[in-house]
């Protein structure tokens, strides 16, 4: 809540995605650790040993969501099975996704907030660093396919030659891809704080900064991001996860390069930043702090 202050009106909510409209922390952490255990227990190698080898992977691939990832473990290609690790191993991929499909769901209040805003016709954007094919199956398994007007993010990694997403696909056609929802890609390889793209937003919905919502979970990506266009910048402080049980799980395995890493020690170095509005309780409250195309 952001009590005392007239609510500013704006024609176009931006919002980030992971841990601002589902938790994707708690959901990721849950599947891959689950998978992880499994597939130790299957082939006999520790967990420490896939760790490093998972990460190295990870890091040549620029994701830590790859789907072809157990066809890449040294440890598993060595053993001569009589399948691909893929193959020879689904009991831990049929754990990662059944843990997935659990964990991934809407903070309280997104999908009623959503709703509520298309049915006042404000647009509303998705922007998400994250890669196009595991964000537009949250968008889906949400149901959130066409009460996101846009969707902006990195294209997906790179696969092993002769292998394409079609062939690792298990379901018909009509179970993938977005419906509604557009889908745009980013350069690849953009990191935010990404002025540029927020502004390329705004002008690609005829919206002046003044009059565009920012929300997101972080302060030094998402927020300062906003600051820096003049948007209206709001913090989604109930998706932080930084402390979050596991995160140390996700440090050891992730793509995050030296450089990346250094990166982030730099932004977390900077002044602190300050959200002129913030979201405690949850992303309905946007409709409280805003004038969003009518009274709520």
């Amino acid at each position: 809540m952001n009590e005392g202050r007239s609510k500013p009106r704006a024609r176009l909510l931006i919002t980030d995605l992971d841990n601002t409209l589902w938790d994707w922390f708690q959901a990721w952490y849950r599947s891959f650790s689950a998978m992880l255990n499994k597939l130790s227990e299957l082939s006999g190698v520790s967990v420490q040993q896939l760790e490093r080898e998972i990460q190295v992977v990870h890091r040549a691939r620029g994701t830590t969501e790859y789907s072809y990832l157990l066809n890449e473990l040294p440890s598993l290609l060595r053993q001569g099975l009589d399948s691909d690790p893929l193959t020879y191993y689904d009991q831990a991929i049929h754990t990662l996704n059944r843990e997935r499909r659990t964990f991934t769901n809407l903070y309280p209040g997104v999908k009623d907030t959503l709703i509520k805003l298309r049915q006042r016709g404000i647009p509303v954007v998705g922007y998400s660093e994250s890669i196009a094919y595991w964000t537009e199956w949250r968008i889906r398994k949400t149901r959130l396919d066409g009460l996101l007007s846009v969707l902006y993010t990195s294209p997906d990694h790179d696969l092993p030659s002769g292998v394409t997403f079609e062939k690792l696909r298990w379901h018909p056609n009509h179970e993938y891809g977005l419906v509604q929802t557009e889908h745009r890609h980013v350069p690849e390889g953009t990191l935010k704080p990404a002025p540029s793209i927020l502004k390329k937003i705004m002008c690609d919905f005829d919206v002046e900064p003044s009059q565009a919502v920012y929300v997101g979970d972080s302060l030094m990506k998402d927020v300062a991001m906003a600051q820096m266009v003049g948007a209206l910048d709001v913090h989604a402080s109930y998706g932080i996860a930084q402390h979050a049980e596991g995160y140390d799980l996700l440090r050891r395995v992730s793509h995050w390069s030296q450089g990346e890493i250094e990166r982030e020690k730099q932004l977390a170095s900077q002044p602190d930043v300050t959200p002129t509005y913030s979201l405690r309780s949850g992303f309905n409250e946007l409709l409280e702090t805003f004038d969003l195309g009518g009274n709520c």
